[in-house]
């Protein structure tokens, strides 16, 4: 039987249809996925994530072990509160998991990873601490609402009250707190602004329905997927996975080769693929003819064959728009193949849209030519 989040049976009051998402029975709109996008766009809308995976992690030598457990450097989470976007990779460099780091203080970390790879991430990170002094802990009866749009903040911080609204407002992006039994956290993954904000499964309905009240429309997975895109953030099993490294998906930045001892798993595997120079590298496209891109189409260049890892039209660009890893030599030009043609598309440098404004205004020029 498919898991339910405690906001299941609002999503069923409020006309949500509902798919199974990796055996969680989640809403993939509520009526127009269009209009949702929009609304994130324009004004303010919220997420149920609460399928996505809470871990504690404490103990004396916590931070020595996420310094060999991630690509990224936990050591330059300082700051109470700080967050750090990393890969766990595994001993071929390929990516296990996305996740996101928060430092509460020494010795004590909260980890959130993705809700499809729950059982091999909490299997993994548990292999790995052998012989590390660390305790795990997934917190049971949570909740996550992400609150994310250009009115976002406010209207969250309407909500939460004059003492909450007040801290949470001088939050600095990709920083978190608890406040009032509360966690907090200035990240997203839309590309607005906003808040992910993690409370207990019991509170949950209640700030759900407030949200609603201040005006912050109910966004479905589907419009989460099409505005992901637009912001060019990875998701995994479409950019990334166990096959594909760091350095082909776009995330290089995510890797911290300094200091240069710190021996994280993946470590040889990826400095080598990095003397040995890339194969492929992520791009993103824009189609300049009538179709729309999708996942898994053939791109053509010169410089040899690519594939589409997430493809999608984009309703704040208007155009179809896509992230594809391609020969690492490709130009600005290129072709897609999609029902039996080969349709022109431009290589631009990701993101397409981010805090609401289009990154790429300039007109696009038809036919312009073959790739060169």
């Amino acid at each position: 039987m498919a898991s339910r989040t405690p906001l299941y049976d609002q999503h069923v009051a409020m006309g949500a249809k509902i798919v199974d998402f990796f055996g969680w029975e989640m809403p993939i709109h509520y009526g127009s996925q269009l209009n949702e996008h929009k609304t994130v766009r324009s004004d303010a809308g919220m997420f149920d994530v609460s399928h996505m995976n809470v871990l504690d992690l404490r103990g004396r030598q916590a931070k020595i072990f996420l310094q060999k457990l991630v690509a990224n450097d936990v050591a330059r989470l300082k700051d109470e509160g700080k967050a750090l976007y990393t890969c766990m990779l595994n001993e071929q460099a390929g990516v296990i998991d996305d996740l996101i780091i928060y430092f509460i203080r020494e010795g004590d970390y909260r980890i959130v990873l993705n809700a499809a790879t729950r059982e091999k991430d909490l299997a993994w990170i548990t292999e790995q601490s052998a012989g590390f002094e660390v305790v795990l802990e997934s917190p049971a009866d949570l909740a996550m609402i992400a609150v994310q749009g250009p009115n976002a903040r406010a209207k969250t911080e309407q909500v939460l009250g004059e003492g909450v609204g007040t801290k949470i407002a001088k939050m600095k992006p990709f920083n978190a707190c608890f406040c009032d039994g509360l966690f907090i956290a200035r990240t997203g993954y839309t590309g607005e602004e906003g808040y992910e904000i993690i409370l207990s499964a019991g509170e949950a309905v209640a700030l759900w329905q407030q949200l609603h009240q201040a005006g912050v429309a109910p966004i479905g997975l589907g419009a989460r997927d099409t505005l992901r895109l637009e912001a060019a953030m990875s998701l995994y099993g479409a950019e990334m996975d166990e096959t594909i490294s760091p350095l082909e998906c776009g995330l290089e930045w995510t890797v911290a080769w300094q200091p240069a001892e710190r021996d994280f798993v993946g470590r040889s595997a990826l400095q080598a693929q990095r003397d040995a120079g890339g194969r492929t590298k992520l791009v993103g496209l824009l189609l300049e003819e009538r179709g729309v891109l999708r996942d898994h189409q053939k791109v053509i260049s010169e410089c040899g064959e690519g594939e589409i890892t997430s493809g999608t039209f984009s309703p704040s660009l208007g155009q179809s728009i896509a992230l594809a890893r391609v020969p690492v030599a490709m130009g600005n030009r290129c072709q897609v193949e999609i029902r039996g043609k080969r349709l022109n598309a431009r290589v631009v440098k990701p993101p397409f849209v981010r805090n609401g404004e289009a990154c790429y205004k300039e007109p696009i020029t038809q036919k312009e030519g073959l790739p060169r």
